[in-house]
């Protein structure tokens, strides 16, 4: 008879057994990597599609039924006009993942005499890997330098990192399908709220809490001292909407070409790394938003609309593009094409309206491209759940694999306050489905400017949407780190628990609100209820056993940090006094448990090793005790002196 537990056969099938009869079940297995490293545990891995790095499906998710195909052509499609492409023999000097397979499998494009490279995707058209392509290679992990200028050169992958801010902090990423999915904080001053020192108070939060890179959309306050404050105290890229400085102290109307691009280069100047420029927006799409129910909900996109009606002209950026882009080169400086037509409700998700920019935004991508400037491509807003995929592949085709970066998005309206949560889950749908970077909702979103902890919170949600896509898609490794900690998990390894926990802090005032004590149990069941104690107990279970995760006695746990004071305050379960004498403990007085009564939460009267069922001296030995041999066999319809039990 077969194991009683559930395994994987080698077909990509699972085989139960439901008493003694077997069931075979199949298994969606497409041929993804398995994202632990070890393949550890008993699941079968990734049910996305097999990674195939140099192409439009690097990492990506099955196709559901009608959704649009891949673009056949990249930037190698869009070279300047005066280039040429030749074949070269290895990928050492040449590059693979390309569109241009009558060429050869290797290709190396060749510009004009006396041309000097600038930017990454130049660099990378003529076979160089940069520094800054080294560096995201060693980020990431999973990609060697030489695949990672293959995706810069193929238009699949940029490297937002401006010449000038490589000379302060900034530490080179990069957002495309070949690498993990990244998170965007925003923050910045509004006229009405916060100030530069506060701004920059955010921005190292916000790269505490893992932002990959930070856009300041301040709109109030010293908008020029703000982003020099921030380029220069970042280690993660810097974005911006330059329109908004371009209408400070000025009617909308009087804003004009040299103004764009005198700011645009002032900008470039300053470091910042990539810009959004609401350049699809059209005069022609502006009657498609008639009906809708929230109009334009775009800074950018409602400042350019009404630009265009009031001159009765074609959007400025669109006409001075060409200009634009030459601008940017200069400090390569990545394009972030912003989606000024984005829905700002559900009503209005993938409408007319919406697509038609799109269609616009994939001809200024071909267009940048051949001015050789990195870019990416702004989405959606506000989408139905059962819309995304579609949402994330047609922008895949439309703009030929350029990385998309989206808001949320959103896959509710009605729970202001909680928007963190309600983008986050479309965003872990984004993220399987084609998005290369987040742009993070916080708790504030449609209320208010973000403070400091609503930053955290906002961050925190897209790391996990972020690292769930990551785990599903099947990169490599993504989920070495929740294996360990679910390992210290099962061991009852408290410590180790929050060690390798995303906020450890958070977690280990969590625990101690009811039990300042690291032992065999939590308060959720208590001693005799604790399943995972159980399972580490059954001889025949590897659960638990894991040598390097094993602890002895209980410990009382250190006492609180200041950060773990502060989160308990603000939960307000827990009295001042109760929190002082969790803050009092000995400093690192990590020791041995004395059977004291604690005064901590509901159950104060409670011994601090509680049992319902065995007297706390008994309790709190348990960890020590051999492993007993646990009669199972009922449990599992088994005769009592079956040879597997």
């Amino acid at each position: 008879m077969a194991n009683f537990m559930n395994e994987s056969s080698s077909e990509g099938a699972a085989v139960t057994a439901v008493g003694h009869v077997l069931r075979a079940y199949p298994i969606p297995l497409r041929g993804a990597e398995n994202p632990s490293s070890t393949a550890a545990g008993t699941t079968p891995g990734s049910f996305a599609n097999a990674a195939r790095i140099g192409s439009a499906l690097a990492f990506s998710s099955p196709d559901t039924p009608g959704m649009p195909a891949p673009s056949a052509r990249t930037a190698w499609d869009f070279l300047p006009a005066d280039w040429s492409v030749e074949a070269v023999e290895s990928n050492v000097v040449g590059c693979a993942g390309h569109s241009l397979g009558e060429v050869g499998a290797f290709v190396r494009a060749v510009a004009p005499r006396g041309f000097v490279a600038v930017t990454q995707l130049e660099n990378a058209r003529l076979g160089i890997v940069t520094a800054q392509m080294k560096r995201v290679a060693e980020r990431e992990g999973h990609l060697s330098p030489a695949q990672v200028r293959d995706e810069v050169a193929a238009g699949r992958m940029v490297i937002p990192a401006n010449i000038v801010h490589l000379g302060y902090k900034l530490d080179p990423m990069a957002i495309g399908r070949a690498s993990k999915t990244k998170i965007n904080a925003n923050i910045g001053a509004s006229p009405v709220s916060s100030g530069t020192d506060e701004e920059v108070e955010k921005l190292k939060w916000a790269e505490r809490w893992g932002a990959d890179t930070v856009m300041d959309l301040s709109t109030g306050g010293d908008l020029d001292a703000c982003r020099e404050a921030f380029i220069r105290n970042s280690t993660v890229p810097i974005g911006t909407v330059p329109i908004y400085s371009m209408i400070i102290g000025k009617k909308l109307e009087e804003l004009n070409e040299e103004i764009v691009l005198r700011t645009l280069e002032h900008q470039a100047k300053q470091g910042v790394d990539y810009f959004t420029i609401h350049a699809g927006v059209l005069k022609e799409h502006l009657p498609l938003i008639r009906k809708r129910l929230i109009g334009i909900v775009s800074r950018g996109g409602s400042l350019l609309a009404k630009w265009m009606l009031v001159n009765n002209r074609q959007n400025l950026m669109y006409t001075g593009w060409d200009r634009i882009c030459d601008v940017m080169r200069e400090y390569d400086v990545t394009f972030s094409i912003g989606d000024g037509l984005r829905p700002g409700g559900l009503a209005d998700a993938t409408d007319l309206a919406q697509l038609s920019e799109l269609t616009t935004i994939g001809e200024l991508t071909e267009r940048a491209w051949r001015k050789g400037l990195q870019v990416m491509v702004e989405g959606p807003g506000h989408v139905p759940f059962d819309q995304i995929e579609y949402n994330m592949k047609l922008q895949r085709t439309v703009c030929h694999g350029a990385p998309f970066y989206v808001l949320g998005p959103l896959t509710t309206d009605i729970f202001p306050g909680y928007d963190h949560i309600t983008s986050c889950i479309g965003a872990t749908a984004a993220g399987y489905h084609g998005a290369s970077m987040l742009c993070y909702v916080t708790p504030k979103e449609h209320l208010g400017l973000p403070k400091k902890d609503d930053v955290k919170q906002g961050c925190i949600a897209y790391k996990i949407a972020a690292h769930a896509a990551d785990i599903a898609l099947g990169i490599p490794g993504t989920r070495d780190r929740d294996d360990e900690l679910t390992k210290a998990r099962a061991a009852l390894n408290w410590q180790k628990h929050f060690e390798l926990s995303f906020d450890p802090d958070t977690a280990r005032a969590y625990h101690d609100e009811d039990l300042d004590v690291d032992t065999d149990f939590c308060a959720m069941c208590g001693h005799d209820w604790c399943s995972v104690r159980i399972s580490k107990e059954i001889q025949e279970f590897h659960s638990g056993k894991d040598e390097e995760y094993q602890t002895g006695k209980p410990m009382r746990s250190a006492a609180l940090t200041e950060e773990q004071q502060e989160i308990l305050t603000k939960r307000g379960v827990l009295s001042p006094d109760e929190i002082h004498r969790l803050a009092s403990k000995t400093k690192g007085g990590v020791s041995k448990v004395e059977v004291t009564k604690v005064e901590v939460g509901a159950d104060a009267a409670k011994a601090s090793c509680h049992s319902d069922y065995v007297d706390p001296e008994t309790a709190q030995n348990t960890p020590g005790e051999k492993l007993v041999q646990l009669n199972t066999a009922p449990a599992h319809n088994l005769s009592s002196h079956d040879s597997l039990i």
